[in-house]
């Protein structure tokens, strides 16, 4: 009887060992989705500083993350009302007008960075029924790009 209960008392502390290591393992899924990094807000008004001087010989922009891209920019006083409205529910965390908002975009077009995370989110289209074709997608470390023609180009915004 007592080898029965000392081989029960294993089983049981193997089973905590157990459930306790997949909450640890969901916290660490859970906090590596998140980025670790809050949110950064974009400025109402544009900088009094010259928004390309950071463009290298190449012409390749700066980003102020250190990333470096050959795509145009767009400074954030050209981008439509709209676009400006979903840069501030981006700052706000939400609500956002689609459920699709906030998910992965997994760049299959490859014409931003490679190395990037990047998740979507929809720029309300004036007399579209649906979400229409505009997008801000956002990387982790806080760079932003537009598209107006759903995904056949994008647009590094310029802060």
């Amino acid at each position: 009887m007592a080898d029965a209960k000392s081989g029960l008392a294993w089983v049981w502390k193997n089973w905590v060992l157990v459930i306790v290591s997949l909450l640890l393992l969901i916290l660490v899924i859970v906090w590596g989705a998140r980025g670790g990094t809050p949110d950064e807000v974009i400025p109402t008004t544009r900088p009094a500083a010259t928004a390309d001087s950071s463009a290298g010989a190449s012409g390749a922009a700066s980003d102020p993350t250190g990333q470096q891209d050959d795509l145009p920019t767009i400074a954030y006083a050209d981008l439509p009302r709209e676009a400006k409205t979903t840069l501030g529910l981006i700052a706000r965390g939400g609500p956002y007008p689609y459920k699709q908002d906030g998910m992965t975009f997994r760049n299959r077009e490859r014409l931003l960075p490679a190395d990037g995370r990047y998740q979507e989110f929809t720029v309300v289209t004036p007399d579209e029924r649906d979400r229409g074709a505009r997008r801000i997608i956002k990387e982790r470390r806080g760079t932003l790009y537009y598209t107006d023609d759903h995904y056949e180009s994008f647009k590094r915004i310029r802060r």
